[in-house]
């Protein structure tokens, strides 16, 4: 992995990159231990047993890093994910609900997939 193949994934690597201090090989480390981000498992197997407080948990650990790295392709729907999935003590979603989180989770897992190639 390096910088042009994030750039051009979609990361924002100039501002990922400024939160790293300018620390080029740095930023590269961290990026690259998303890639077995164990949170990762943890919300799609909290998802699929349908444990909406785990699954948030999940979500919100992995936003936080998402963000801090500005790995946007997956960042934005991980936060919306994570703001569908906030407070919520099941997964009782309206239909409407359920097609959004079911869309995010294809491109969340998509996204993943694609990064974790790079």
């Amino acid at each position: 992995m390096d910088m042009e193949a994030l750039k051009a994934w979609g990361a924002d690597t100039d501002e990922g990159l400024s939160r790293c201090m300018g620390m080029e090989a740095f930023y590269l480390r961290l990026a690259e231990s998303v890639k077995t981000e164990e949170h990762f498992a943890e919300l799609f197997t909290a998802l699929e047993e349908a444990d909406a407080p785990r699954a948030f948990g999940a979500a919100h650990a992995l936003k936080g890093v998402l963000g801090n790295l500005s790995l946007t392709p997956l960042y934005g729907p991980m936060s919306e994910l994570c703001e569908l999935l906030r407070g919520r003590e099941d997964l009782a979603l309206s239909e409407e609900e359920a097609q959004v989180c079911a869309c995010l989770v294809a491109g969340i897992r998509e996204a993943y997939d694609t990064y974790r190639a790079l």
